[in-house]
């Protein structure tokens, strides 16, 4: 969906990262091998139940900017969210 979004559609990706087909890491990656930067570029969180510290580095590895642990604490997720696009929108 986001490769044929125009830019600025999205403001930023929350990815499962445990899909079928295609997990949320290789979904990360294809992401940020789009040609069109506005699209690589979108800041993507991943949402799992995966909650160790490797969990956190392999999506960073991935290409994310943050890790948001299942089940989901709502207040946390809209902080992460908030730094997140703070840090889109000061570019």
């Amino acid at each position: 969906m986001v490769s044929s979004s125009q830019p600025g559609y999205y403001d930023a990706i929350l990815m499962d990262i445990q899909m079928p087909v295609m997990d949320g890491y290789e979904a990360t990656r294809a992401i940020r091998a789009l040609e069109d930067p506005a699209l690589a570029e979108i800041p993507i969180l991943a949402m799992t139940a995966n909650a160790f510290k490797e969990d956190e580095l392999a999506a960073e590895q991935a290409g994310m900017q943050g890790h948001i642990a299942k089940p989901i604490d709502i207040g946390k997720m809209m902080e992460m969210i908030r730094k997140v696009l703070s840090k889109t929108q000061a570019r």
